[in-house]
């Protein structure tokens, strides 16, 4: 009975210690992050990097980590690095989709124009954000791709209805929309379907009540 308790007593040890050596390493994991944050407010960005790094190597999942480092990289105009720590980040927290967004900033920084775009699609497949939405639709515009950016206003438009969004942004979508679609004419897939199919209908029935 004696050498149970005794197994228990020291099982119950081995675990509280396993525990602190947790707490110790959540701990420390923190005060780097907290430490890089005041070395950049103290302009001392080199150091910072160091500290977010010296995190990173502690938990290759620390969020903050990941984020403090890629943006103190992007604001230096090292976008390549800070291309390369949104993609680890990825590998390591998939679901960091903030990670997406800054990524396609930084890519189309560096002429990644194609590569930027499916990084800010993939982002709204996940989030319905309105005013990346509409980044997007600037961005299909710049690049001269039309009909994307009819339906990136077109989704806008829909996304801004839908959640109540400020009645501006709803006209001026809705203005957007008709303005891109006298612009595309006959390239537009929704309002002027090549083929009278059922489906091709329906989608232009959509679009129309849509205005």
């Amino acid at each position: 009975m004696r050498r149970g308790r005794s197994v228990f007593f020291g099982l119950a040890i081995v675990s509280s210690i396993a525990g602190s050596s947790v707490s110790v390493a959540a701990s420390s994991i923190s005060d780097l992050v907290q430490q890089a944050r005041d070395l950049e407010a103290a302009h001392e960005e080199d150091l910072a990097i160091r500290r977010y790094t010296e995190a990173l190597e502690l938990d290759p999942t620390c969020i903050p980590a990941y984020l403090g480092l890629a943006d103190l990289r992007a604001r230096r105009g090292d976008s390549r690095e800070a291309e390369r720590v949104y993609s680890v980040a990825l590998e390591h927290v998939p679901q960091l989709y903030v990670a997406l967004v800054r990524r396609a900033r930084v890519r189309r920084v560096l002429g990644e124009t194609r590569e930027g775009d499916r990084d800010l699609e993939r982002y709204l497949n996940h989030e319905e954000d309105l005013s990346e939405i509409k980044e997007l639709a600037a961005w299909y515009g710049d690049e001269g791709r039309a009909p994307a950016q009819l339906a990136a206003w077109r989704r806008l438009y829909a996304s801004a209805l839908r959640l109540g969004a400020d009645r501006t942004l709803v006209r001026e979508a809705r203005a957007t929309v008709r303005a891109l679609e006298l612009l595309v004419g006959s390239a537009d897939p929704v309002g002027s379907p090549a083929a009278q199919d059922a489906v091709r209908r329906g989608l232009a029935r959509i679009a129309r009540r849509g205005e």
